[in-house]
């Protein structure tokens, strides 16, 4: 035990260096980051310590043992590695539409879904797909979340998509913006958005309380959040991927534009 604890107490030394340095003035500054985690061999695997400790690994074993019985059950497969990205991605594409899909369980037939860029934080495996790689996806106790918005809250949603250089969007969705987040056209299933018609989206719960700064969302009408565990994002995805009897195959097509 007193070794896990000094493993511990290194680790958190590590991190107070860190941020040390990280306050300290510097010539340089971040042009860019990428937060997703990367992928490990390809797929969720475990790794494997050159020089375990025999202390520790009795303490950890009946814990390892129920982890991995939840993590590495297989739910499906995919054609190859999905990632994240702006202005859109394979995989950001690929979870808003399964906003979509799940909405006939919950009675619903909704036009378009949304799936923040902020809530996916690793990227899916090529090949198998474990319930472990889908936990790494959506790590967040997100639940669907069912809405209606006018065709004018709808552009300025679609205005505040541009503004952060896209967000996941469903198949239907054509948005057009410029390099500095400005929306030059919208248009939805080949046609143009009406003002004052009325828009059913599908899209999770933190999304729809206007976060991330998609502050149009707080003009929703007609809230469904339907509830039990069914509505939980992860279970959405595994259920999709479980019914899809075949390999998951999600491209980038066009949907957020920079012009």
């Amino acid at each position: 035990m007193k070794k896990i604890a000094s493993l511990l107490m290194g680790t958190a030394c590590v991190s107070g260096s860190f941020l040390a340095l990280a306050a300290c003035s510097s010539p340089y500054e971040v042009a860019s980051m990428d937060r997703s985690r990367p992928l490990l061999r390809g797929r969720h695997q475990p790794l494997v310590d050159a020089r375990p400790d025999a202390e520790a690994m009795a303490f950890i074993a009946p814990y390892q043992r129920e982890v991995d019985s939840l993590m590495f059950p297989v739910v499906g497969e995919t054609t190859h590695q999905m990632a994240t990205g702006r202005p859109e991605s394979d995989l950001s594409n690929l979870l808003a539409d399964i906003m979509v899909w799940a909405g006939t369980d919950f009675g619903e037939q909704p036009q378009l879904g949304v799936y923040n860029m902020g809530g996916i934080r690793a990227n899916l495996p090529a090949g198998k797909v474990t319930k472990g790689d889908i936990l790494n996806v959506a790590p967040f106790e997100n639940k669907i979340c069912f809405l209606t918005l006018t065709g004018e809250d709808l552009l300025l949603l679609f205005r505040e998509i541009a503004h952060r250089g896209g967000e996941g969007v469903s198949h239907g969705v054509e948005l057009t913006i410029t390099k500095d987040g400005q929306l030059i056209a919208a248009r939805l299933h080949g046609q143009e958005i009406d003002p004052q018609g009325r828009y059913r989206i599908a899209t999770l719960d933190y999304v729809a309380q206007g976060n991330d700064q998609l502050s149009a969302f707080k003009r929703k009408t007609d809230v469904h959040e339907p509830g039990g565990k069914e509505n939980d994002s992860r279970f959405l995805i595994e259920r999709y991927f479980q019914e899809k009897g075949e390999q998951v195959d999600a491209r980038r097509e066009g949907r957020i534009v920079i012009q």
